[in-house]
Formats: structure tokens, sequence, C-alpha cells
């Protein structure tokens, strides 16, 4: 198992009602994996991982992407300007 930290920034944050948590997951699951599983243990999160952004370690990740161990996760909505 890999221990990690995930991160929450803003509405994901106010969803998850928590700022941070800390994980034990599978050595080979990737991000795509993660989104689901928190989608299923956090139900208030699964519209969002249909969207959210993801950093791995400070910097962004595809789905496909393995979560290595002792990582820090970052999970952002999407960013809109105008």
């Amino acid at each position: 198992m890999n221990h990690i930290k995930l991160l929450f920034f803003a509405t994901i944050r106010d969803r998850a009602g928590t700022k941070s948590l800390e994980l034990d997951i599978p050595v080979d699951m990737t991000i795509q994996g993660l989104k689901k599983k928190l989608a299923s243990d956090i139900p208030t999160l699964k519209d969002s991982m249909k969207s959210v952004l993801i950093t791995i370690n400070r910097e962004y990740a595809f789905d496909e992407a393995i979560v290595p161990a002792d990582a820090e996760i970052g999970m952002f909505p999407p960013v809109s300007g105008g």
C-alpha cells in the first residue's frame, strides 16, 4: 500500500468538508482509480471528480498516471476566466 496526502482546494474543499486527507491506496492505483475511490467514499465529491484538475507533487497529472508512494495530491476545480 502507498500512503498519500490529498489536498482539496476551493469548491472541492467545501464539498469534501476538509482541507486535507491521508489515505493508503494500492501501489498501482491510477489517478482515475483514485477519483473513483473518492467518488465512492465521499459521495459529495462524485460530481466534482468528473472535471477535477489533479496535481501530483505540484505537477499536473492525467487520469492514467500512477500515484507514487508518499505523493501529495492536489485537487482543484476547473478554472474559468473572462
